[in-house]
């Protein structure tokens, strides 16, 4: 059975030259993601020019994907580099403080608006909250805190307010001017960090067209207020081509004890709404320096599979990292095993509700319709645009979904989906019938299937047009097609 849920490896420092990049694609990973908190234009541009190369040169469809930064609010630095806070002292903020003057009484922070944002009582939580304040008093241009949880603390720690609600933009200017980059590089997806609402997804689709990108656009569910509100999320996860469960400032924001069920919440909808969803932040993080995961990280990807995620997400793991391409392949197996469970395999989802179109209603006929013949062995998809197999990547099934496209684009954002593969096949001057016979004596020579399977295809009546998908074939292998 070919492995269903996608990876995604991030890139940096531990796989940068093209032999570690080409060891990533072998051992399986389907998306790489360029982390633009990091690194220059030039060093990202190089990357994904590795990545095609290896991906051509292996007959992979590998996508790219390009994170954006977004407002990260930190910390300054202090003068001796590390301090230690206490339980129970007084910690200030200051946004007038020399940024390099921070001592274990003060430090300056770069988001001044941080004072307007908060109010006394307010929990504030620093270094991926290890680090816990609570404001006592807000003053012009200064907050005084308690320390409620101490520890050590270095420069340009991240800062979260508990519940979350800080009013920082969404883009910030580097933002705007790495979405003109990444529209340069043709990336194929854009992840936006910290979108406070479908809003701001608007704004940087909207940015993205005018720089000439055509991306998919994923949005990072990390702020507590857009799962706070069932419609906030809905309209961000509808303004995008799916959304990423970034369960690092997240978890920060509401808690690790209420980070489980927002997890399945986020994939829940993703998939009721057609999205794809990436579900990411410390998913084999003590693989970072040991080669092997622990238990609990097997179970961790084994349950966002089972809870029916497009993909699972590797950062410093596969970025900085001793074990980048040992990690992806524990990763793979770990995939292995969970879609073996028969949850992985059948599903019920939308049975209940009424279709408005008839793409979608063709392409969840057919996952029906192959799930429940006795005999399919694939499903192959005719599609411009991705769009029907996308739909079709929303059902539970242990069949293998073809996207059969001529598109380049259309191609490498399909490695996204869950359970679809590119099937690529020269369509112009053929009869639909020929295309078909075309297809199918190409999963024949994959071995995909044999003679007297049963194969479904789905196409429109127009070739090379979007969102046109209205008829579904049942064909048996060995017969001739008319």
């Amino acid at each position: 059975m070919q492995r269903r849920t996608k990876i995604v490896a991030t890139l940096g420092p531990a796989t940068e030259s093209p032999e570690a990049i080409e060891g990533l694609i072998k051992a399986g990973v389907d998306v790489v993601r360029l982390n633009f908190s990091h690194g220059s234009a030039d060093e990202h541009l190089a990357r994904a020019e590795r990545v095609r190369e290896m991906a051509r040169k292996h007959g992979r469809f590998v996508a790219i994907l390009a994170d954006l930064q977004g407002p990260k609010i930190r910390i300054a630095r202090f003068a001796e580099g590390k301090v230690w806070v206490q339980k129970g002292q007084r910690f200030i903020l200051d946004a007038k403080m020399d940024k390099h003057a921070g001592t274990a009484e003060a430090v300056g922070i770069d988001y001044e608006a941080l004072i307007n944002d908060s109010n006394a009582g307010d929990i504030l939580l620093l270094d991926d909250g290890r680090i816990e304040l609570q404001v006592l008093e807000a003053h012009a241009h200064h907050l005084v805190c308690e320390v409620l949880i101490g520890g050590a603390l270095s420069n340009n720690k991240g800062i979260n307010r508990k519940g979350g609600g800080l009013s920082a933009s969404a883009l910030t200017d580097k933002d705007r001017e790495d979405i003109r980059t990444a529209a340069m590089m043709q990336v194929d997806y854009l992840a936006v960090s910290f979108p406070r609402d479908a809003a701001d997804m608007h704004l940087a689709r909207r940015l993205l067209l005018e720089a000439g990108g055509e991306a998919g656009l994923i949005a990072k569910i990390e702020r507590a207020e857009t799962v706070a509100d069932r419609q906030v999320l809905d309209a961000i996860i509808e303004a995008s081509e799916g959304v990423m469960v970034a369960r690092g400032d997240l978890g920060v924001e509401i808690g690790d004890a209420e980070l489980v069920a927002v997890q399945k919440l986020i994939i829940d909808r993703a998939r009721s709404l057609n999205r794809v969803v990436i579900t990411a932040t410390q998913m084999m993080e003590t693989m970072i320096t040991q080669s092997m995961p622990t238990r609990a990280e097997v179970f961790d990807v084994a349950n966002a599979v089972l809870d029916g995620t497009d993909a699972v997400m590797l950062s410093a793991e596969t970025a900085a990292g001793a074990y980048p391409v040992q990690t992806v392949e524990a990763m793979v197996r770990i995939i292995a095993g969970a879609e073996r469970h028969p949850q992985a395999q059948r599903s019920k989802h939308r049975m209940d509700e009424v279709f408005q179109r008839i793409d979608e209603t063709i392409a969840l006929s057919a996952m029906y319709a192959a799930n429940h013949l006795n005999g399919v062995k694939a499903i192959i998809s005719l599609t411009e645009s991705g769009d029907t197999p996308r739909l079709m990547s929303r059902i539970r099934s242990h069949l293998p979904i073809y996207a059969c496209s001529d598109n380049p684009r259309t191609q490498t954002r399909v490695a996204l989906f869950r359970g679809v593969q590119t099937l690529p096949l020269r369509t112009e001057h053929l009869s639909f019938e020929q295309v078909h016979q075309r297809a199918v004596e190409a999963l024949v020579e994959k071995g995909v299937v044999s003679a007297g399977d049963h194969v479904l295809i789905t196409q429109g009546d127009h070739a090379h047009a979007q969102g046109g998908t209205n008829t579904l074939r049942v064909l048996r292998v060995g017969d001739e097609i008319r």
